[in-house]
């Protein structure tokens, strides 16, 4: 049989596929029925800290972790990330819990330290998002591609994006909403809640949202999450930090163990409201 799609994303479009995209993560689905919460501190400092964070996500219900290992800063000078040693580190915490691990991935010269650390799900951020050439690298791996939005893109260029990936093979793509620039500067980015419904609509991929990014402080985060999952999205990507204060980067947007402990606890009522579960 033939299909005639009209959209240029023609892969990652809800024509070519209508039901919905559910992608396994270590036997975990994201995309279902369950919500997922990916939590973990906004980049890998020491071993210590990697271990209770891994500790503090698992006693949360949360079934993944995230870490940068790479760290990609608007100023040369700011920490840059512990790279490999990162990596190490991140798997070594996660592994007594069986937590897949989710981190960034900024240059093609990575990769082969990617796959040789096993990461379970490539994170591509929002300044790489029309890398294009990082997008056919990632494309032609057989890992899930956490694909973040550009903070100046538009929907179609997001998708268009997918597109570069999916066209290399893998279709394994989930969507990442971390707020966009606006004239706004109350809050760090503006959390299109609107793009949630958009995309569900326009593809059958799953979609995820980054509070922590978008709001920019640690106090937003509950409110934005709890939006973000009555609004239809698939998952979070939360921050949180054993000691936030002492955190070497975005220390003003991490959670405490307890609060995100408090947060999965509300938004368990939030998904089960929707007819979900979390």
């Amino acid at each position: 049989s033939a299909m005639h799609i009209v959209k240029q994303y023609k892969i990652v479009s809800r024509e070519s596929h209508r039901a919905n995209t559910v992608i396994d993560i270590g036997g975990i689905p994201l995309g279902g029925n369950q919500i997922q919460v990916i939590a973990g501190p906004c980049s890998v400092e020491t071993q210590e800290q990697m271990d209770l964070s891994a500790k503090f996500v698992h006693e949360a219900g949360c079934r993944m972790m995230r870490g940068g290992a790479f760290k990609p800063r608007t100023s040369p000078y700011a920490f840059q990330g512990k790279g490999k040693e990162g990596l190490d580190m991140f798997r070594k915490a996660a592994g007594p819990y069986k937590l897949p691990i989710v981190t960034e991935l900024m240059d093609v010269r990575q990769i082969d330290v990617f796959m040789e650390y096993d990461v379970d799900v490539i994170q591509i951020g929002t300044r790489n998002m029309q890398n294009f050439d990082l997008l056919k690298e990632v494309g032609r791996i057989n890992k899930p591609v956490i694909l973040k939005r550009g903070m100046s893109a538009t929907i179609s260029e997001w998708l268009m994006s997918a597109e570069y990936i999916a066209a290399g093979g893998n279709h394994n793509i989930i969507f990442c909403e971390r707020g966009i620039r606006t004239f706004e500067t109350a809050y760090r980015n503006v959390l299109d809640v609107t793009a949630i419904p958009v995309l569900k609509k326009e593809t059958h991929l799953p979609v995820i949202v980054d509070p922590s990014h978008a709001g920019g402080k640690a106090w937003m985060v509950p409110t934005l999450s709890q939006a973000a999952i009555a609004a239809g999205a698939d998952g979070l990507l939360v921050e949180m930090h054993p000691s936030p204060c002492d955190a070497w980067c975005d220390a003003d947007q991490a959670l405490t163990p307890q609060e995100l402990k408090n947060l999965m606890g509300k938004l368990g009522a939030i998904a089960g409201a929707v007819g979900r579960s979390l």
